[in-house]
C-alpha cells in the first residue's frame, strides 16, 4: 500500500527540511550543509541570493563575514560552478560534474590543451590568481551567441573548475580568484565512482527538500527531484507520486512550530514553481525579466512564508546609498488575519533592521 500524506504533512516535510520552521540553524555552515548548496546570482534588489537564504535561515545572527570565512579561512564550504557547496561534497561533484558537460565542451577543452597547460603553469607559478590577470592563449577561441563569447580565460576555467583541475581559492571584491585545485581541496579529497556519488547526492537533495517528485529537471537540466530515491508516496488532493525522505517521516510525529519568513526568488523551498504550485498552491514567477506594466508582484518579489503555508509576496527594493528599503506593496494570496499581517510586518521591519536601512511605504 502507498504511503499517503496529508498536503499539510507534505508542506510541513517541506519546511522542515529547508530550515524553515522554528528552529534556527547555528550557522552558516549547518546551512549550506542542509540545503546542500547556496545559489550565486547577482542579482541584488534587496541582498544577494547567498545572503538573503542564509538570514532567513539565521536571522539576524547572520552576516556575509561568516560566509566568507567559511569559504576563504576555514574551507569548510567551497565555490563550485555557481554555487556554494559543503567542502565534504566537493569530491562527489567531481565525479559526477565531468558527465554533465555536453561533448563539444570537452573537445573545446582538448582543442586548447597548450592554453590548458599554459593557464595551469601560470597558476602553480603565480596563483592565486584573477582571471583578468591570465593572459589568453587560446588556439580555438569559445564561440557563443551569449555574455560568453570569447571570454576564453573565464571559459577555460570555469570548465576546469568542473574538471577538478582548478578551484576558486577566494573573491577579490566581486571577482573570484583561482588557484590549482590540489591548494584549495583537502589533501585527502577521495573521489568515488561515479554512480556511487550519485546515489549519494541524490539523497542529500532529497533531504535538503523532505519531498520531491522522482525525478523534476530545472530549465538548465539541473535535478531537482529526488533521483527516484526515499519512499514513495502520494499527497492528497495532488495528482502523482512523491518521494519523501524517511528521516522526515520520523520527524512528522514530533510537534511543528512555525514562523514567518521572507524568502529569496531563488530559495530551494520555492525554486521548483509546479512544486511549489502542487504542495503549497503558490503561484510564482520571478518578474525581473518582465516589461514593468505586466508585473502582477514586482521586479523582484519575496516569496512570504507564513507557518507551513507559501502566503503572498514582498515587492520591496534596497537603495544602499540612500540607507532605504522601498516597501511598494505586499501581496497577499488570500485575506490574511491579524495575526499574519502582524507577523509579516514584524519580519519585514527584521529585514530593514539587518540591512540597516530604513523602511519607505510605497
Amino acid at each position: 500500500m502507498t504511503l499517503r500524506l496529508e498536503p499539510v504533512e507534505a508542506r510541513r516535510v517541506a519546511v522542515r527540511a529547508q530550515l524553515l520552521d522554528a528552529r534556527r540553524p547555528l550557522g552558516v555552515v549547518e546551512v549550506v550543509d542542509q540545503l546542500t548548496l547556496l545559489q550565486i546570482d547577482p542579482t541584488a534588489a534587496i541582498a544577494p541570493n547567498v545572503d538573503l537564504v542564509c538570514w532567513s535561515r539565521l536571522g539576524d545572527a547572520y552576516d556575509h563575514s561568516d560566509l566568507t570565512f567559511a569559504l576563504e579561512q576555514e574551507r569548510s564550504l567551497v565555490e563550485l560552478s555557481s554555487f556554494v557547496r559543503p567542502m565534504d561534497d566537493v569530491g562527489l561533484l567531481l565525479a559526477t560534474e565531468p558527465g554533465r558537460l555536453h561533448p563539444s565542451v570537452h573537445e573545446w577543452v582538448e582543442a586548447n590543451s597548450r592554453f590548458r597547460a599554459d593557464l595551469l603553469a601560470r597558476l602553480a607559478g603565480e596563483g592565486p590568481l584573477r582571471s583578468i590577470d591570465i593572459p589568453d592563449t587560446a588556439e580555438v577561441p569559445w564561440q557563443s551567441s551569449g555574455w560568453t563569447n570569447d571570454k576564453n580565460v573565464v571559459r577555460m576555467l570555469e570548465l576546469l573548475n568542473r574538471l577538478g583541475d582548478v578551484a576558486i581559492s577566494g573573491r577579490d571584491g566581486k571577482l573570484r580568484t583561482w588557484d590549482l585545485a590540489e591548494r584549495v581541496y583537502p589533501a585527502d579529497l577521495v573521489v568515488p565512482p561515479v554512480e556511487e556519488a550519485r546515489v549519494i547526492l541524490d539523497q542529500r537533495r532529497l533531504a535538503s527538500l523532505g519531498i520531491a517528485r522522482a525525478t523534476s529537471k530545472g530549465n538548465t537540466g539541473e535535478e531537482l527531484g529526488a533521483g527516484g530515491r526515499g519512499t514513495p508516496c502520494t499527497v492528497e488532493g495532488v495528482e502523482g507520486t512523491w518521494r519523501v525522505d524517511p528521516d522526515a517521516l520520523t520527524a512528522l510525529a514530533e510537534p511543528f512550530e512555525g514562523r514567518t519568513a521572507l524568502l529569496s526568488p531563488y530559495d530551494r523551498l520555492v525554486y521548483d514553481r509546479a512544486r511549489a504550485l502542487d504542495l503549497f498552491d503558490f503561484d510564482y514567477v520571478l518578474e525581473m525579466y518582465k516589461p514593468a506594466a505586466k508585473r502582477r508582484w514586482g521586479y523582484f518579489a519575496l516569496p512570504i512564508l507564513h507557518r507551513d503555508r507559501l502566503v503572498g509576496k514582498l515587492d520591496a527594493k534596497a537603495d544602499r546609498k540612500a540607507r532605504v528599503l522601498h516597501v511598494f506593496a505586499v501581496h497577499e494570496d488570500f485575506p490574511w488575519d491579524p495575526e499574519t499581517g502582524d507577523a509579516v510586518e514584524a519580519e519585514i521591519e527584521a529585514l530593514a533592521d539587518w540591512l540597516g536601512v530604513e523602511i519607505v511605504r510605497g
